[in-house]
């Protein structure tokens, strides 16, 4: 069985218990390898809403020892992208990234959390219908991320080509 097949039921559970959290962070340090060494993980979870952090330590840190713009950026990433795995089944639909923006505006010198959002109406309207007739479509959803004091450091925009397996023509 696919690690991401774990991921729906998974992700049900985790939204009202700390320890099926804390399980789905453990499947998710395997499943993406890249983000284990920096300890990004989910806070929170709900129906149209994720919570992910980065921690202040070492492997995150830039020249200044504040939080690296790459480590605001991947977990920026991380929050839009698993909101949107968390809605859309991952057996049946494919995300990939086609694009970043991030507006940096404070030096993070602490643990930071990036909050996505995404109504269930605008998934329907902007994502489900249009993959009825057309074979992808983009998608853009944002993510705030501040320090844990809650100073603003950046807003971050990551653009996803969502397609549904059963079209893709090279798979894994």
């Amino acid at each position: 069985m696919n690690g991401f097949a774990l991921l729906p039921k998974l992700t049900v559970k985790a939204r009202g218990s700390r320890l099926w959290l804390w399980l789905l962070n453990f499947v998710l340090g395997r499943l993406i390898p890249f983000n284990r060494p920096h300890g990004f993980r989910i806070l929170e979870l709900g129906e149209d809403f994720l919570l992910t952090t980065a921690p202040y330590r070492r492997k995150n840190h830039n020249h200044l020892r504040g939080i690296h713009a790459c480590a605001i950026a991947t977990v920026a990433e991380f929050s839009g992208g698993y909101l949107l795995l968390s809605r859309l089944d991952p057996q049946k639909y494919r995300l990939i990234m086609s694009k970043i923006e991030v507006d940096y505006v404070y030096q993070a010198k602490e643990a930071i959390v990036s909050e996505s959002r995404l109504e269930i109406a605008r998934m329907k309207t902007e994502i489900l219908d249009p993959l009825r007739e057309q074979e992808s479509v983009s998608f853009r959803i944002g993510s705030r991320i501040a320090d844990v004091s809650g100073n603003p450091v950046a807003q971050a925009y990551t653009t996803w080509q969502i397609k549904r397996w059963d079209r893709v023509r090279t798979k894994i």
